[in-house]
């Protein structure tokens, strides 16, 4: 959420922020109901302020012998008159906080306005496979060495869901213990949250209201408290410390969890997105930090580098790149994208975002630091990034390494925790 106060000081200048990610702004409304709110709350305090001189002389007025019969009558009416101006207050308010919760992040300085045809290439790593034999997609490649099952994972949960089988599933899990150990090494906290999130949740992390449909809602029983099923862990980890406020010393947070990831969305009707590109559910490593704000582009770095270095020990071919305002996630500020690449796409997919959302989160979850040297408290950045998703990562990986025999071998990464340097084809089952 935006900060009330930037833009009544500053709007023409968030404004301008604000379009290098949307068509239009007009903070006409807000600012007339800000000055109306803060006009309001000073009468109500200017007639609370008389209500408890009043009050307080009352006593005394009764214990001398003055009449005070007239003193209450008004005050009654002074208390109704509070009671009314609060319930415009409550009113006015709710549409100023509706207003900003429907409001994106403002875009970082070095973001590039626009939409992802304005997406910056920042650096490319290795070069694309070459196949002197006539090289097969990830589908076949996974159905033919029995790695995956999409006939029988549709048969349980329909479009969108794939059945991870022997050596496959290994390799699933190898990856994500592979992403586990390395974020250990690094000295993050392992975390793993409910996957039932309330609806406070969504809203701190600036999924809700706007992308409510975009998740999985539950219909829970009367009286019981509204529950999706997470998206990302990014949407629980920002929420381990909300309303709370944390000890300076203790920042960077650094946290780490792993998860399957529950969407809606799912691309496999589409024809550049088969198998698993784009699914239902799938498994990720996601990691998180909380800072203090003159850290916060550090910490974008160090994950972005983690993140990275994972994609390189498995020797894939990929770019990075920044995305334009209009490409991030609406709750994030800035964010550059690790793209690997699937040679029968002949193009670079995303298989880990690095976000930096600024205040963002942390004004609609109320997380805040104590600053040592002043002792106020101020309010967090929050950053995450995928270390790293494995529904593109293993359809990069049997591309990349496939073998003119129909068999894989397995980079080395993968290979010492398999115990083999190969896979080949195996019997349909």
């Amino acid at each position: 959420m935006l900060d009330i106060a930037l833009i009544r000081e500053r709007p023409a200048a968030v404004r301008r922020a604000l379009l290098k990610r949307m068509d239009e702004v007009d903070f006409g409304e807000l600012l007339s109901w800000d000055e109306e709110h803060r006009s309001l709350i000073g009468r109500t305090e200017a007639l609370k302020a008389r209500r408890n001189t009043v009050s307080a002389e009352i006593p005394r007025m009764k214990k001398s012998g003055e009449e005070v019969g007239p003193l209450i009558a008004e005050m009654k009416e002074v208390s109704a008159h509070i009671k009314e101006l609060d319930a415009e207050i409550g009113k006015i308010s709710s549409r100023i906080h509706d207003f900003l919760a429907a409001l994106p992040n403002i875009p970082a300085d070095d973001v590039p306005a626009g939409g992802k045809e304005n997406n910056e290439v920042v650096r490319t790593w290795g070069e694309a496979p070459r196949f002197d034999f006539d090289a097969r997609d990830h589908v076949e490649l996974l159905e033919s060495l029995g790695l995956i099952d999409y006939q029988r994972g549709v048969k349980i949960g329909g479009n969108g869901f794939w059945l991870y089988r022997g050596d496959g599933a290994r390799m699933e899990w190898a990856l994500l213990n592979m992403f586990i150990e390395e974020h250990l090494a690094d000295g993050y906290e392992f975390v793993l949250p409910p996957h039932l999130l309330l609806e406070a949740c969504g809203y701190t992390a600036g999924q809700f209201p706007k992308f409510s449909d975009d998740v999985y809602h539950l219909v829970t029983d009367p009286g019981s408290p509204a529950r999706f099923l997470l998206p990302t862990a990014e949407t629980a980890l920002i929420n381990v410390h909300r309303d709370e406020i944390i000890d300076e010393a203790s920042l960077p947070l650094k946290y780490f969890s792993y998860t399957p990831c529950y969407r809606k969305e799912a691309g496999s009707y589409r024809a550049r997105e088969r198998g698993m590109i784009r699914g239902h559910q799938f498994n990720k490593v996601e990691m998180f930090q909380y800072t203090r704000p003159e850290d916060s582009q550090t910490a974008f770095d160090e994950l972005l580098e983690k993140a990275e270095r994972l994609v390189r020990k498995l020797g894939l071919h990929h770019r990075v790149s920044r995305l334009a305002a209009g490409d991030c996630s609406a709750a994030m500020a800035k964010t550059f994208d690790i793209e690997v690449w699937i040679p029968s796409m002949n193009t670079f997919v995303e298989v880990s975002s690095v976000s930096n959302a600024h205040t963002y989160q942390a004004r609609r979850g109320n997380i805040r630091f104590r600053r040592e040297e002043t002792g106020r408290p101020e309010f967090i950045h929050s950053l995450n990034a995928s270390g790293l998703a494995t529904s593109r990562i293993l359809p990069a990986i049997v591309e990349t390494c496939q073998q003119k025999d129909g068999s894989l071998r397995l980079p080395e990464a993968l290979a010492s925790r398999l115990g083999a340097d190969t896979i080949g084809p195996r019997e349909a089952r």
